[in-house]
């Protein structure tokens, strides 16, 4: 999105035609993968602005991702709500329902964001989704997951932030299930390479 900004009118006008050739729609994130067991799903906040900045909010949306999304039969297995963004890993997802329930919650939780800054404006982007291809793809994806905030430098240890599911990890699997997965599927540079495992 926001390289988009940067193009000439004739590159933006090049791009969209090139997306709408591939059955994508014009600047959403396009949803190829729809028969895949698991997906990560992930959402950032309108420019990365850090909307969900204090932990009282990272944990609203999270109580509000599990209570919409489990009367749905959906699982979330894994996640992380970070301060601009964050992701889920997913199993049973229907994209009529998620995109839904997803304007729902981020519709109540704008609304009230917005009141209590005394400002208004959009705070969420679309979500984008990667369909989870094989074993290795879904534990490096449940490691990225966990890594993420030590990735973008808000803790030093996996272990410090609260809005994980490392720890609901390390209470039911214990720390050595945690360290062999991690191991055995590393990181590296995944999200550079989503869909290259």
């Amino acid at each position: 999105m926001y390289e988009y900004r940067k193009l000439s009118q004739e590159e933006k006008i090049a791009l969209v035609q090139e997306r709408l050739k591939k059955g994508f729609p014009p600047h959403s994130p396009p949803h190829p993968i729809k028969n895949s067991e698991f997906y990560l799903i992930t959402t950032t906040c309108y420019e990365h602005k850090p909307r969900i900045n204090t932990e009282q909010r990272r944990q609203q949306l999270l109580n509000e991702l599990f209570d919409k999304f489990i009367n749905q039969g959906v699982e979330i297995l894994a996640w992380v709500i970070l301060p601009n963004h964050y992701h889920l890993l997913m199993k049973n997802v229907e994209f009529k329902l998620l995109s839904k329930t997803f304007r729902l919650i981020h519709g109540l939780l704008a609304r009230q964001w917005n009141l209590e800054e005394n400002t208004s404006g959009k705070v969420w982007c679309s979500y984008s989704d990667r369909a989870i291809r094989s074993e290795r793809h879904y534990y490096t994806t449940l490691n990225y997951i966990h890594y993420n905030p030590v990735k973008h430098g808000w803790i030093e240890s996996t272990y410090d932030w609260a809005e994980s599911s490392i720890h609901w990890y390390l209470e039911n699997h214990g720390r050595d299930w945690l360290r062999e997965y991690w191991v055995k599927y590393p990181v590296k540079t995944y999200g550079k390479t989503w869909d290259d495992i």
